[in-house]
């Protein structure tokens, strides 16, 4: 088993390439799903990924639905600055989906319905409106990874 991390609509390459690096160096698999904000050959995307590409267990569907239909037993942590739990109130299990919405509109308003009561947040200051992309996925996935023991790294 290892973690998911679902980035719905992604639309900046350098985050998406270091959030690859973190799934690589992990072994968390990477699910992104369509439309992507740049071509998969963009050469900042490679650059951010560097040489692990290979190492990646990357996933493409065409909706969030996709992905849910494709793992019916999966649970699912959306990450909205609107949730009203941090990410540390919840207590994970290898396995767990960790989804996170593009960079300049988060996720829909109709994930984030369908998944109230899994909804995530990271705290910050009140008037800061987000944090960078790849810096959450790796704040979160990090935690899931310390409640699990760090199964399979070192």
């Amino acid at each position: 088993m290892a973690f998911h991390i679902v980035l719905v609509e992604p639309e900046i390459p350098a985050n998406t390439g270091n959030i690859s690096r973190t799934c690589a160096a992990t072994g968390s698999i990477l699910h992104l799903v369509r439309p992507l904000g740049f071509s998969t050959d963009d050469k900042v995307l490679k650059r951010a990924g560097l040489d692990y590409w290979d190492k990646l267990n990357l996933f493409y569907h065409d909706s969030f639905d996709e992905v849910k239909e494709q793992h019916p037993e999966g649970r699912f942590f959306c990450a909205t600055t609107k949730a009203e739990r941090t990410y540390t109130e919840f207590e994970f299990r290898d396995g767990d989906f960790f989804v996170f919405g593009k960079e300049t509109k988060g996720l829909s308003p109709d994930i984030l319905t369908q998944h109230r009561e899994s909804c995530i947040r990271l705290p910050m200051g009140a008037d800061i409106r987000s944090l960078n992309l790849s810096n959450s996925v790796a704040i979160v996935l990090y935690e899931g990874l310390r409640q699990t023991g760090f199964l399979g790294l070192h």
